[in-house]
């Protein structure tokens, strides 16, 4: 029988595949695009948010302290990369979000699984303009040089759906691409820093975190995550699987309380909390927390504890938004 030997939860944030002097001073203007909302999730502008946080904002947007959380989170990114690798994983489940790499906007299901042979990461775009450090960035989680195709846990993602269904979700199952299309960059993030040159099969589970009308709530999130937690310790290969949520954690206005306490809950296996998360204060990027909460679901059917964990605050602007850089083992 399988063994739910390791889970993870890491965010895939574009910061995290940016530079250095990205981080420092180059995301106001594109953040003043952006739609934000508060810490109770209601919109705010980029202005209201300058003035809000004008009092204690400007020593955590130095470029000294930026450079130096940028340099924490490629340490943190390091360690992540080693527990993964020295996991001794025969398989990854990793749950993820979709943003229309695989799911056009007229369809979105709520949860689906992948189950193909592989899966492929298409090569990076080289037709951007050098002054386009943005979009280069994004690209850094697309391969070098050629479209690549990974591989998957076909057995064992067909074992999820099937005992799902039986356990009544409704299940979207996915059994090849589109020419063209792209795993997504919740999964790229994955492949390309933390398992380049691993050739480890992954299982991609969708869940809908971003888009009405039919994100899962939270406490369906960890009742989503208990099921598989059983599937997986009845799958009958004798393999080492782990369980990877990807995103999150608050952005794109940094919230570190409600940051630290999702952190603190998961160390606590507090699912009671975490299932009282409020829908409306999980908008936009914060919303990918849903996906952490799927793994704190399987997690809670075992004995495995968090062993390390690292979170960063990545403000970036003087509106102090930016990214919650939260990085969990559980062994």
């Amino acid at each position: 029988m399988a063994k739910f030997a390791a889970a993870f939860g890491s965010s895939h944030s574009v910061m995290l595949v940016c530079e250095e002097q990205d981080w420092i001073g180059k995301f106001p203007p594109s953040d003043r695009r952006m739609v934000h909302h508060d810490f109770d999730g209601e919109l705010i502008s980029y202005d209201d948010l300058v003035a809000k946080f004008a009092d204690h904002a400007a020593p955590l947007v130095r470029p000294d302290a930026i450079s130096k959380r940028w340099h924490k989170t490629q340490a943190a990114m390091d360690h992540m990369r080693d527990e993964l690798q020295g996991a001794e994983l025969d398989a990854l489940i990793i749950v993820g979000d979709d943003q229309h790499e695989l799911f056009p906007p007229y369809h979105n299901p709520a949860i689906a699984i992948y189950y193909g042979e592989t899966i492929r990461n298409t090569k990076a775009r080289t037709d951007l303009p050098a002054d386009d450090w943005y979009h280069r960035a994004q690209q850094r989680r697309k391969e070098d040089d050629r479209d690549v195709d990974y591989p998957v846990h076909a057995p064992l993602a067909k074992h999820l759906i099937e005992g799902l269904t039986e356990r009544n979700f409704d299940i979207t199952a996915i059994n090849a691409m589109a020419p063209g299309q792209s795993e997504g960059h919740a999964y790229s993030f994955i492949h390309r820093r933390y398992l380049r040159g691993h050739r480890l099969p992954i299982v991609p589970i969708f869940v809908n975190t971003y888009y009405q009308p039919n994100p899962p709530t939270p406490e369906r999130c960890i009742a989503l995550g208990k099921e598989i937690g059983k599937l997986i310790d009845s799958f009958p290969q004798n393999i080492r699987v782990g369980f990877l949520g990807s995103g999150g954690l608050s952005h794109f206005v940094v919230d570190e309380k409600l940051d630290q306490g999702v952190i603190d809950a998961l160390k606590r296996g507090d699912l009671d909390w975490l299932a009282r998360l409020t829908p409306k204060r999980l908008q936009a990027g914060t919303s990918e927390i849903r996906n952490w909460l799927v793994v704190a679901g399987a997690v809670a059917g075992t004995d495995m504890k968090i062993t390390w964990s690292d979170y960063i605050p990545g403000y970036r602007t003087p509106a102090l938004t930016g990214t919650g850089l939260g990085f969990v083992r559980w062994s």
